[in-house]
């Protein structure tokens, strides 16, 4: 199978001062807790883990086996909401293809092309990232089947209903849903899967909190409400199949990310703190194209 050509011309990768700066934040970016993490096989992710952690780690004696065990096992736990989300994407084959929406620095289409076999387009607005992210997948040897371009999520000039599955993980919260959705329900065949796995402030709690609103500043970004996906997903004919609130299954990353000196941003105890007080919530929500 070969990539079919593009049948419209993509704009420019970015579209608006704000995302002129979103873009600039991360080709500027060289935050450790993504960079080492990554370095410990290659897959690099931009984003936070869940399940239950070692807490073994912090027994650690010796400093330097402590920092690398904390590392590995922070890896671990993002590697493994990667894996969760792929495995929501559907039965793919290896002749499908998969659209990775803000793909960073390009973990998740590997991961998807790891468990299937399949074909997958990376898109950042981020030209660096772009670059590594095609060096990672040229290292690996599967730049035949995974690949990634520096252009605009919400208007990528990929071929209509191309693509098999398609997600976001961790960045919805850069873009308007309804502008987000249509090009993804664009993309999709018919009977096609949407997963998205983010962050979302919790509508029952009422406005966004100072927690949230910490969020928001720390990363240039603007969470949006939980009611918000579902209207969106509805007005752009993708029907959720599958919900499942990860709050809790995210806490002992940030947990443990906290007791990691070398990997710590400041933003930690404001995270735990907004999935504690129920401002804040870590949903994976997994849609049907209808």
């Amino acid at each position: 199978m070969t990539f079919a050509p593009d049948t419209r011309t993509a704009t420019l990768p970015t579209q608006s001062t704000y995302q002129n700066r979103v873009a600039d934040y991360w080709n500027a970016e060289e935050n450790p807790v993504n960079l080492e993490l990554g370095r410990v096989d290659d897959l690099y992710h931009h984003h936070y883990g869940i399940g239950e952690a070692d807490w073994t780690v912090l027994q650690e004696d010796d400093p330097e086996l402590r920092r690398a065990r904390l590392t590995a096992e922070l890896h671990r736990l993002e590697h493994a909401q990667a894996e969760l989300l792929a495995g929501y994407l559907g039965r793919l084959t290896p002749q499908d293809r998969v659209f990775d929406a803000g793909c960073g620095r390009g973990g998740g289409s590997v991961t998807a092309h790891l468990r299937y076999g399949c074909h997958a387009d990376g898109v950042t607005i981020s030209a660096k990232q772009a670059e590594f992210a095609g060096a990672q997948a040229r290292k690996r040897g599967i730049d035949d089947k995974v690949r990634y371009h520096h252009r605009n999520m919400l208007d990528t000039g990929f071929e209509t209903g191309a693509y098999a599955a398609s997600w976001n993980n961790e960045s919805t919260m850069y873009v308007e849903l309804d502008l987000l959705f249509a090009e993804h329900s664009r993309l999709l065949r018919r009977g096609g899967r949407y997963v998205t796995i983010t962050g979302c402030y919790n509508d029952t709690y009422g406005r966004a909190s100072r927690e949230v609103s910490l969020i928001n500043a720390h990363y240039i970004c603007d969470i949006h409400p939980r009611s918000e996906y579902f209207r969106a997903m509805a007005r752009n004919r993708l029907v959720p199949v599958h919900v499942a609130d990860l709050t809790e299954a995210a806490i002992p990353y940030w947990e443990l990310r906290r007791q990691a000196d070398h990997l710590v941003t400041g933003i930690e105890d404001t995270f735990l703190d907004a999935y504690r007080n129920g401002s804040f919530q870590y949903l994976l929500i997994a849609a049907d194209r209808v």
